[in-house]
C-alpha cells in the first residue's frame, strides 16, 4: 500500500511487534505474550468498524543491526525469516483495506522512515490506540516518540496504551520496568487504560 496515496483517517490503532521473533520463536521471544492476541484482535475488530488505520509495526533487522550490540549481542528478527512475520492469529488482518504493515530497526517505531512518513501524510490522524509488544521498551519508545512528534508540529492528540493487550518478556521478572514505563508515559499525557474502563 502506497503511504501517500492512503485516504486520510482520523485514528489509527498500532500494533506493535506481535511477531514470531517475540512470541513463538527465536532467542528473545515468551510463549506467555500470546495471551494479549485475543483481545488484540478484539481492537483490530474495533478499529476496522470505526474507519480507523491498522499499522502492525514489524520488528526486521539486518544481520549488522547496531541494535544488537546494544542489547546484547542477540541477534533477533532477521530480514527473510519467519521471526520477523506476524503471528498466525493477527495474519489475516494483515493485508486487508485500511491496515498496513511497516518494519522497523529500532526500538521506537516513531524512527520507521515508513512510519513518519505514514504521520507526516496523515495531518488529520489525532487519536491513537497501542498494543503489542514489548510494554516497557517498543511499546514505551513508541508511544513517547509519537507522543514528542506530534507536540513538535503542535498536533493535539489522543494516545492510549491498552493495558490489557500489551505485554513483555519475563514479565514476572520486569515487573519494576513496566511500571516504569506506564509512570513515565502517564507522567507525559499518555493514558494506560484497560476494557471496561
Amino acid at each position: 500500500m502506497d503511504i501517500k496515496n492512503l485516504k486520510l483517517y482520523k485514528g489509527c490503532l498500532v500494533v506493535v511487534d506481535m511477531i514470531n521473533g517475540f512470541v513463538r520463536e527465536g532467542m528473545l521471544h515468551d510463549e506467555a505474550i500470546s495471551r494479549t492476541i485475543k483481545r488484540q484482535i478484539e481492537l483490530i475488530k474495533e478499529a476496522k468498524n470505526d474507519g480507523k488505520l491498522i499499522v502492525f509495526i514489524k520488528d526486521t533487522h539486518d544481520i549488522d543491526s547496531a541494535e544488537f550490540e546494544r542489547f546484547g549481542d542477540l541477534p533477533h528478527c532477521l530480514r527473510g525469516t519467519t521471526e520477523a512475520e506476524l503471528v498466525d492469529e493477527l495474519k489475516k488482518y494483515e493485508n486487508n483495506e485500511d491496515t498496513i504493515s511497516i518494519e522497523k530497526n529500532s526500538t521506537n517505531f516513531m524512527e520507521a522512515p515508513d512510519f513518519r512518513l505514514l504521520m507526516d501524510n496523515q495531518t488529520e490522524m489525532n487519536e491513537f490506540d497501542i498494543v503489542g509488544c514489548c510494554s516497557d521498551i517498543c511499546v514505551f519508545d513508541g508511544a513517547m516518540g509519537l507522543a514528542g512528534y506530534l507536540d513538535q508540529r503542535n498536533r493535539r492528540h489522543i494516545i492510549r496504551v491498552h493495558e490489557d493487550a500489551i505485554a513483555t518478556y519475563a514479565e514476572d521478572d520486569r515487573g519494576n520496568y513496566v511500571e516504569a514505563a506506564k509512570l513515565l508515559a502517564e507522567q507525559h499525557g499518555i493514558q494506560y487504560i484497560k476494557k471496561g474502563r
